[in-house]
């Protein structure tokens, strides 16, 4: 215990010095962000109310004749609780139904705080496909059944779960996790959660409590996503089809294939339906039919553009590294608000679209053979004029600004040295330094979440 305490002190410490250093642009454009997360509860006609910023995700609630039905559940059951009595303020009536846009857990996992009302709602959800693994939550599934595990400590790295507060800004949609009940838990155990109703098709219609609903296939980041269209209010909801950013069509926690031609089209989906209110999963809602017409337009503009130019790349024979420089967002595009890359970065979505058509191999037949990365280093080492001058230049390299240069010099000492203290500092602190220049909150917090880890291993945090 008393090393964890000094170990959260001292990283508190080397962040609040960092937190006050010079803000960069990207520190800037991601604080600003911060406005799409001021908690509260937005009325939109008669009977629907819209909660940002109470959780990770949003949640709804709409009023029905006898009763409510929510839209989304939160991540966690804590946050849940307290939103679930601020809801109790406007109305009494029992839950009818919950319908769930898909299986992520942030989406759904603060649920019990609803259930616990002991009214036995409907559960809606989509049963999605990937390949043989059918049904909700598949994502979460496919990783469990070839026991995965891995995946949670890059996913705790990238929400910036261990990060102190003096460094971490948001997760680029979304405010900061609850640290304390992330998971769809009661007590200590984890709960199995499932919805009573599936949605199977393109496109349902159903009534619930007097109210009509569309339930739409929207695959793009999860092959169980659904938009819900509410016809008569003109209410879209998006789940994470739609939010305030580029969209994350490759996660760095790593995840399957995102189907991006799959995700555009989607977009055009919703386009059709000429809704006045589109209320995302993530990110304060938009307001207005012409609006949310544009939104949504540069929107499907944007991942149709990133996906074509890909294609037409990868047919020249390019590679991810030659794509990467080779497919960038027009300025008119690339300009807009809705496209700051807060959660998703064009050049991740272009190598993901590579290895997800192609898979890992580049096309270049030297990659065929690499070198082990010690055998590459050693060599490495050599050319520059022994391991000393690789350091010198390592060194060289941090003190000139040249971040990622220092960083990757770093990896080949390490290849030779893992143990070696000073180039595991010097490594971290390169990477706070790249952190900084990140808008993109996901590869931010993962950075810093990196750079904790690696002065842990040296026991000596307040290095800078």
């Amino acid at each position: 215990m008393k090393n964890s305490i000094f170990t959260l002190i001292t990283a508190l410490l080397v962040f609040t010095t960092t937190a006050n250093a010079q803000e960069t642009e990207a520190t800037r454009l991601l604080k600003e962000q911060n406005k799409e997360f001021v908690p509260e509860i937005i009325k939109f006609g008669d009977n629907v109310w819209f909660a940002v910023g109470h959780d990770v995700s949003n949640v709804a609630m709409i009023e029905g004749e006898t009763g409510i039905i929510l839209v989304d559940a939160g991540q966690s059951p804590v946050r849940m609780e307290a939103l679930r009595q601020k809801f109790r303020q406007i109305t009494d009536k029992p839950i009818r139904a919950i319908l769930i846009t898909h299986g992520h857990g942030d989406h759904f996992g603060g649920i019990q705080a609803f259930l616990a009302e002991g009214d036995n709602p409907q559960v809606w959800g989509r049963k999605g496909a990937l390949g043989e693994n059918t049904g909700f939550n598949i994502e979460a599934r496919a990783g469990k059944m070839a026991g995965l595990t891995y995946a949670n400590t890059r996913g705790a790295r990238q929400a910036g779960i261990i990060l102190p507060d003096s460094i971490h800004i948001n997760n680029g949609v979304a405010p900061r996790p609850d640290k304390k009940r992330t998971m769809f838990t009661r007590g200590e155990e984890t709960v199995e959660f499932s919805p009573t109703h599936f949605f199977t098709g393109e496109r349902e219609k159903i009534e619930i409590d007097g109210i009509s609903f569309e339930l739409v296939a929207a695959s793009g980041e999860t092959y169980d996503n659904m938009y819900i269209w509410m016809p008569e209010q003109k209410v879209l909801f998006t789940g994470d089809t739609y939010y305030k950013s580029f969209p994350n069509l490759y996660t760095i926690r790593g995840s399957q294939y995102r189907d991006v031609q799959s995700w555009y089209q989607s977009i055009e989906k919703m386009l059709g339906e000429d809704a006045e209110y589109l209320l995302p999963g993530h990110t304060r809602p938009i307001v207005g039919k012409e609006k949310v017409k544009e939104s949504l337009t540069d929107y499907r503009d944007a991942i149709k553009f990133v996906f074509d130019k890909t294609i037409e790349g990868i047919n020249k024979g390019m590679t991810p590294d030659q794509l990467v420089a080779y497919v960038k967002l027009p300025e008119h595009l690339a300009s807009k608000p809705n496209l700051i890359e807060y959660y998703g970065r064009v050049d991740w979505s272009v190598r993901s679209i590579f290895t997800g058509y192609l898979g890992w191999f580049d096309g270049n037949p030297v990659n065929l053979n690499r070198l082990t990365p010690k055998t590459e280093a050693e060599k490495m080492a050599q050319m520059a004029g022994g391991e000393d001058k690789l350091r010198a230049n390592a060194l060289k390299a941090f003190e000139d600004g040249d971040f990622q240069w220092s960083a990757q010099l770093s990896d080949y000492l390490l290849a030779l040295n893992d143990t070696d203290k000073e180039i595991i500092e010097l490594k971290a602190d390169a990477l706070m330094e790249i952190a900084k220049t990140m808008v993109t909150a996901t590869g931010r917090n993962y950075m810093n979440s990196y750079a904790i880890q690696l002065k842990q291993k040296t026991g000596n945090l307040e290095k800078k």
